[in-house]
């Protein structure tokens, strides 16, 4: 018996390929492009599949307060402890965003009632720094259609997780003190912005998909959720250090 395949799942399909080959890149061919942002959440739930990655996580976004949400699923590989070291040549493209990250502290299932954004909240448990390399499957990025980048994992390619604190809902979430250095030049210093906002309000958006899409958030899941730095591109191998307000400094290093 043959299954045939939708566009979804042969996008889906055509960026793992790229992503198992490390630093490849891939033509989506217009019938292949999505038409809608349902259509790029199947193809990348395909994109997983494909390559039987486990989920560790999720990245979540809006460019504005009041703008559209959107987030996509961390393969569990691309996590990485803070003090990683990961080679340049594993990313096409690489970029740098320093963020905040959110730690469940108990179990969002499909199965539950949805829950109210104040519920999402309180399902808090820690949270900590983050730094996202920005990366991408998708020939001739960034000038490439937006959904074919939700679809790529919202150009996700590895997140180094920071040390964890408990959560205290009077931290600064909107213009905390941002600190980030690469080989030990300032990148960006002062009070950093996330362009959603208070990005808190993401979380809601995060237990809702997964409800949507049968896809269980087990406690301990963490959620990064947009950059407080803006991006940056390293033109050579070096490490970044980043701290956010009081939370656990962080560290990577390219090589």
């Amino acid at each position: 018996m043959t299954t045939l395949l939708t566009a979804s799942d042969e996008l889906g399909h055509l960026l793992s390929t790229a992503y198992v080959q490390r630093g490849a890149t891939a033509i989506v061919p217009p019938e292949l492009e999505p038409p809608a942002a349902d259509d790029a959440y199947r193809a990348q739930r395909a994109f997983l599949n494909r390559i039987n990655a486990r989920i560790g996580g999720w990245k979540v976004g809006a460019k504005s307060p009041e703008g559209p949400i959107q987030g996509a699923p961390l393969p569990l590989k691309g996590l990485h402890p803070t003090s990683a070291m990961l080679r340049r040549d594993q990313f096409g493209v690489l970029g740098i965003e320093l963020e905040i990250m959110f730690a469940l502290g108990r179990d969002f299932l499909p199965s539950d009632a949805a829950p109210t954004e104040r519920e999402v909240i309180a399902g808090i448990a820690h949270i900590g720094t983050s730094m996202e390399i920005v990366s991408s499957r998708l020939a001739g990025w960034p000038e490439v259609p937006k959904l074919n980048q939700l679809a790529d994992l919202q150009n996700h390619g590895a997140l180094i997780t920071g040390d964890l604190v408990a959560y205290d809902e009077g931290f600064n979430f909107r213009r905390p003190h941002t600190h980030l250095t690469f080989k030990g030049d300032d990148i960006f210093k002062g009070a950093g912005a996330n362009p959603a906002g208070d990005p808190r309000r993401l979380l809601h958006w995060v237990v809702r998909h997964c409800q949507e899409q049968d896809i269980a958030l087990p406690a301990g899941t963490v959620i990064t959720a947009g950059s407080y730095t803006g991006m940056f591109f390293p033109k050579e191998m070096g490490m970044f250090i980043g701290q956010i307000e009081d939370l656990p400094p962080i560290e990577l290093e390219i090589i």
